[in-house]
């Protein structure tokens, strides 16, 4: 198992290098640059501006110092706009924000799509199957940019029961993870009824049952297991999708988390804060990739070689 985690991060860590590089050449390569406005700067303020951040140095210079920066330190260096804050500051303070609701929103979707996608299975073709589909159905097709105005209007401005924006206390918390848990939920709770109506056609099912065992373990100790090999391959994008969704769920309930800052340096033209986030997602990215196949691993010895 160890030299299987090895090989996997063999591929993670030159992954991450080669996005830190393409990031950045990504934005050094987009029009104008971190000073570019309708009113032009003095061509001595731009050359000092460019001076003080090294944006004339070789390009070479600049990805070298970036990624060392990275690598050594984790400093994805100062902010282009805010001149008394840097890029890990920024971050620091949207990201906890967003990985709280991020994880609460995955113990949901995972809690809730499972639970509903098993009982579907179990109950094939009776009306919890369909309840359970339709359900699915419709959450699917409501992304978080539908639900989250959808929950505002419902439950803020008509029933007056939550707070519509803010993260000052747990009932700030139930919107935002509502609106970014539902359709994540719907897509667990259909891979999860196709993956275990599979499962319990084949022989090691049919040959528990046999044996007499009872029925809630046959499902629980030998049907989840290998139902959730499609699941688990799912999580690790899903995770990665609420974060990158986090946009959205932070421009409707102003949670101040990581969304408004990357939507802000977009704005703004703070290219140092873009590429911190680009960068922070990617790795995230891949570390969960990592972790999904660790997990396929351990599930299923057979694909470790």
């Amino acid at each position: 198992m160890l030299s299987y985690i090895l090989k996997r991060l063999a591929i993670a860590i030159p992954t991450l290098l080669v996005l830190i590089v393409i990031s950045f050449l990504l934005m050094h390569s987009a029009p104008g640059g971190p000073f570019t406005s309708e009113r032009e700067l003095p061509p001595q303020v731009l050359a000092n501006l460019n001076a003080k951040y090294g944006l004339d140095d070789p390009l070479w210079k600049q990805i070298t110092s970036y990624v060392w920066g990275i690598v050594t330190e984790f400093d994805f260096g100062p902010s282009f706009v805010y001149k008394d804050r840097s890029v890990n500051e920024i971050i620091a303070q949207g990201f906890p924000i967003t990985l709280t609701y991020g994880l609460l929103s995955f113990a949901v979707a995972v809690i809730v799509g499972v639970s509903l996608g098993v009982a579907a299975a179990v109950r094939h073709n009776s009306a919890l199957d369909y309840a359970a589909v339709g359900v699915s159905i419709g959450a699917q097709v409501l992304p978080n940019f539908v639900m989250a105005p959808i929950l505002v209007l419902v439950f803020t401005l008509w029933l007056g029961w939550l707070p519509g924006g803010g993260w000052q206390g747990p009932e700030y918390w139930i919107m935002p993870v509502i609106a970014l848990s539902t359709s994540f939920m719907a897509s667990i709770a259909r891979i999860t009824r196709s993956s275990m109506l599979e499962v319990l056609t084949s022989n090691h099912i049919r040959t528990a049952r046999a044996k007499g065992l009872p029925e809630r373990r046959v499902i629980l100790r030998h049907a989840l297991k290998p139902a959730m090999l499609p699941v688990i391959s799912y999580l690790g994008p899903a995770f990665v999708a609420m974060i990158t969704g986090s946009v959205v769920v932070d421009i409707y309930f102003s949670t101040g988390g990581i969304g408004k800052a990357f939507v802000d340096s977009a704005l703004n033209r703070d290219y140092a804060v873009m590429m911190g986030v680009t960068i922070l997602v990617g790795a995230l990215t891949i570390f969960f990739n990592l972790v999904v196949d660790i997990l396929y691993g351990w599930i299923d010895p057979k694909i470790r070689y």
